[in-house]
């Protein structure tokens, strides 16, 4: 069944026009082309050659035109153009937790390197669920999205979690060596770890614990690994103790505050933790019970999240390039989309040891 439309210009409801001057569509539907070919008293076509081709029209029509769009609030579906045409200039960024500062130092990252080209980023939150990470890549893949950054769901309490192999450029952050296309860019965390061990055993502490839960996220578990296999390399009698806890503010509170209530015998002297967010936590908690740091215990965080530098004990930390990452993977994927063999396609970035007040010799020594 086919709907005739009249050329002619139809006229303005005033009753029913938008603020501005704009007149929406019957029944508040998306404007169309062929809305304002009606409103203008011309075809189609014509109204696609002024979107797309302004100088093949003649200018009273043009403007015509132009002037049936702004009336009408007319907006131009570009993903529907970008499919018709065969071609996407759109990239999917999805972040396993947007309220994770070092997930938006990331995300700046590939906004940085993808600022003034062509492309556009669609970004989304995981926030750390497999099937809502799953549900995402299958919007991206309906979208025919021109390529992906994903920094995926790292659980590894499940150790068949994959990510799917979409027929879609795929840049995996903050995982080693994985990716649909084999393109990764991750922090060496084994490195990281160990410059905590080597920092606090050199300081001359012997009771060292690791706070955090090795099996939360694959990171957790390389920089604990690291952490503990440096320490034993060190001297093996240094084997820390571990101390299992959700990688939350308020874990580290009680953390903290159980620590503060051992014995000093008992008590480590020296905690490392497996994120920033921890490690404020367990300073609160110390400090809250009359505990001093670093004079009763050095703490010392991983990731140098902003504002460690600002707390009563500003917080000793291994820095992860995160803005950088986000760049090296924006960078490896425009590479690729342009046609283009990338020189590496897996980056390992190195961690930074930086040292602050809330670590010191333990009393003693």
């Amino acid at each position: 069944m086919s709907r005739e439309t009249s050329n002619q210009p139809q006229p303005l409801d005033p009753g029913r026009t938008r603020p501005g001057g704009k007149q929406p569509a019957p029944n508040n539907r998306r404007v169309s082309r062929g809305d304002v070919a009606a409103r203008a008293g011309v075809s189609h076509g014509t109204v696609s050659h002024v979107l797309n081709h302004p100088d093949r029209v003649r200018p009273e029509t043009r403007q015509r035109v132009e002037a049936a769009i702004a009336e009408l609030g007319f907006v131009r579906d570009e993903a529907a153009r970008h499919l018709r045409a065969g071609y996407s200039t759109t990239i999917g960024l999805m972040l396993l937790d947007a309220f994770n500062p070092s997930f938006m130092d990331v995300a700046r990252g590939v906004d940085e390197r993808t600022a003034g080209e062509r492309w556009t980023v669609l970004m989304s939150n995981s926030a750390r669920d497999s099937e809502r990470e799953a549900r995402y890549l299958q919007e991206y893949a309906s979208r025919r999205v021109a390529g992906l950054i994903v920094i995926p769901n790292d659980r590894v309490d499940s150790e068949d979690h994959r990510l799917p192999d979409l027929d879609t450029p795929m840049v995996v952050v903050d995982r080693a060596g994985q990716g649909a296309q084999g393109l990764s860019v991750a922090i060496d965390d084994i490195t990281g770890g160990g410059l905590i061990a080597d920092h606090l055993a050199g300081l001359g502490h012997r009771r060292i614990a690791f706070v955090g839960h090795p099996d939360a996220a694959l990171p957790v578990r390389t920089r604990y690994a690291g952490f503990r296999q440096r320490l034993i390399a060190i001297d093996p009698d240094l084997e820390p103790e571990l101390i299992s806890a959700p990688l939350s503010f308020d874990a580290g509170v009680e953390i903290g505050r159980e620590l503060a209530l051992r014995p000093v015998s008992r008590r480590p002297t020296a905690v490392a933790t497996a994120v920033d967010v921890l490690a404020f936590g367990v300073l609160k908690g110390v400090q809250s019970a009359g505990l001093e740091v670093p004079a009763d215990l050095s703490i010392a965080g991983y990731d140098d999240i902003p504002f460690t530098a600002q707390l009563s004990a500003p917080l000793t930390s291994v820095r992860r390039p995160h803005h950088r990452m986000g760049q090296a993977a924006a960078d490896l994927l425009l590479q690729v989309l342009d046609g283009r063999t990338p020189p590496q396609r897996h980056l390992m970035l190195e961690p930074e040891l930086i040292i602050r007040a809330s670590t010191a010799a333990p009393p003693g020594v």
